[in-house]
């Protein structure tokens, strides 16, 4: 009797432990899949000289349909004007330099925590963003004509 109630009392926490291990999982795969998503992205805006509206759109769309958001919820801030490949690049680390392409993609991830209502912690506590922050150089070289 004296294992009953302490199987009782410690299975939720193992129960727990499988949860949480399966959800670590399932927001890894999506990071990957977020990451090779904006690498993809960030390579076809080097030869474009930007992101242009084209690359963000299937970005966006990959995005939205393997995290089943809407495409609001993906925050997307990068260079849109031409950028043209340098032979150097700014001395200062801190001033982004011409030939350089910004991109920040922000995308919430839900759930951090299995069973957090199980631990006293709100859905709204219990979310965050992941964020893919850089700069990649131009490789996009000026036509004679431009």
């Amino acid at each position: 009797m004296k294992n009953l109630i302490v199987l009782a009392a410690v299975l939720p926490f193992l129960l727990l432990f499988m949860m949480q291990f399966t959800l670590d999982q399932r927001n890894s795969e999506n990071i990957g899949r977020l990451q090779s998503y904006v690498y993809t992205a960030k390579e076809e805006a080097k030869q474009a000289g930007c992101f242009n509206d084209e690359i963000e759109a299937q970005m966006r769309k990959k995005i939205a349909r393997d995290f089943q958001i809407n495409d609001e919820e993906i925050h997307v801030k990068v260079t849109k004007e031409v950028q043209y490949r340098v032979n150097r690049f700014e001395e200062d680390q801190n001033v982004p330099s011409r030939g350089m392409i910004y991109y920040r993609i922000a995308v919430p991830i839900e759930k951090v925590i299995a069973g957090n209502k199980f631990f006293g912690i709100e859905d709204k506590e219990n979310e965050g963003k992941y964020i893919i922050e850089s700069y990649t150089a131009s490789e996009r070289l000026p036509s004679v004509t431009e």
